[in-house]
C-alpha cells in the first residue's frame, strides 16, 4: 500500500499537483514499487486532511499520465515500466534543475557563481 506518511502540503502549489509530485518521486525513489496498491480516494482524503475532490483530480491526472489504473468500485494500482521511471527521473531531475536555477538567477547570481556552489555542494555531499 502506497504510504503517505511523510506527504507535507507546502508552498503555492496546489495540493492535487503535490499529490501527484509525491507518487511521481515515491516512483523514481524506489518508494513506490510497481503494483503497489493505492488507498482508496476517501481515506486518503481523510489522511491527508484535504477535500475529497482533491484527491479526485490528484487520482485523475495520475491516471490520465498512465501512472494508476483504477477501474469503477475496485483497487486503485500504481503502475509503470522501467522507461517511465527513468522517463519521470528525467522529468523530475530538469524540473528541480530548472526551479533552482530561476532562484539563484533571480537572485542576483551569475552562471559561474551557481555552478561553483553546485561544485561545492556535490564534493560536500561527497565526503559525507
Amino acid at each position: 500500500m502506497v504510504s503517505f506518511e511523510g506527504f507535507r502540503p507546502e508552498g503555492s502549489e496546489p495540493i492535487y499537483l503535490q499529490i501527484v509530485g509525491f507518487v511521481k518521486r515515491g516512483i523514481v525513489s524506489g518508494e513506490i514499487p510497481d503494483g503497489d496498491e493505492m488507498p482508496s480516494r476517501r481515506i486518503l482524503s481523510a489522511l491527508l486532511g484535504v477535500n475529497p475532490n482533491t484527491v479526485q483530480k490528484a487520482c485523475r491526472q495520475l491516471e490520465e499520465e498512465g501512472i494508476l489504473v483504477s477501474h469503477a468500485g475496485s483497487k486503485s494500482f500504481v503502475t509503470y515500466t522501467p522507461e517511465r521511471r527513468e522517463r519521470l527521473t528525467a522529468e523530475l531531475v530538469a524540473a528541480g534543475a530548472a526551479a533552482a536555477a530561476l532562484k539563484l538567477k533571480r537572485m542576483g547570481i551569475t552562471l559561474e557563481e551557481a555552478l561553483e556552489l553546485i561544485r561545492r555542494a556535490w564534493r560536500e555531499d561527497d565526503e559525507t
